[in-house]
This record gives C-alpha cells, structure tokens and sequence, in this order.
C-alpha cells in the first residue's frame, strides 16, 4: 500500500506562482511514473503533467505547456508541480497520482494509476 498526501494549494492572484508538492510514503517504489490531474466544479477531471520513473522525462497537457513544471527527488519520495502564470482557468482541486511505468504511453489515464491522494485546491481570481 502507498499513500500519497498533497500539500501547497492556496489562493492566488492571476498571474500568481505556487508549488504543490506530494509526498508519498507505505511500500514505495522507484519505478512508479507520477502524474498531477486536477478536477474543477462540474468537469472531468483532466491529465495536467506526468514524468517518469527516474524524472528524466516529462509530458504535460497543452493548456500548462510553458507556464507548469513537474519535477521529483526520488530520494524524498516527493513529486512537484511549479505552476506558474495562473490563470483563473487554472482553478481546481489538483491530484498526485501513481503507476508502475510502462511507458508514456499511459501517463494520461485516469485509469492507470493505482494511488490517488486527497487533492489540494488551486483558486486563481481575476
């Protein structure tokens, strides 16, 4: 079992920087690809970024292309996302999740992932 605990959300101004951090603990291992998702009211939840196993890869979703970075140190066991110039659009309860990696080509399935933490809200005002 692992579990994965979120931590960073806030309330910020458009234009505004945060970093939102996970931390996972339980029987952790290394060859596990990340993945943030966020969900906002009265939407699908949605893929944000994701990166591999040993972080030399990243992927991310068009709409944070540019402004999101997800980073890990494998040896904290803690995966993050700078997320810069937000947007009101930005708004939602933000996700950690996990999977065994078998590659990029899963990263944006909701489905893939065996551990969710409980989310962190994002709230971006105009």
């Amino acid at each position: 079992q692992v579990q994965l605990v979120e931590s960073g959300g806030g309330l910020v101004q458009a234009g505004g920087s945060l970093r939102l951090s996970c931390a996972a603990s339980g029987r952790t291992s290394r060859r596990y690809a990340m993945g943030w998702f966020r969900q906002a009211p009265g939407k699908e939840r949605e893929f944000v970024a994701a990166i591999n196993w040993s972080g030399g890869s990243t992927y991310y979703a068009d709409s944070v292309k540019g402004r999101f970075t997800i980073s890990r140190d494998n040896a904290k066991n803690t995966v993050y996302l700078q997320m810069n110039s937000l947007k009101p659009e930005d708004t939602a309860v933000y996700s950690c999740a996990g999977q065994p990696d078998r590659g990029r080509q899963y990263y944006t399935a909701t489905r893939r992932y065996d551990y969710w933490g409980q989310g962190t809200q994002v709230t971006v005002s105009s």
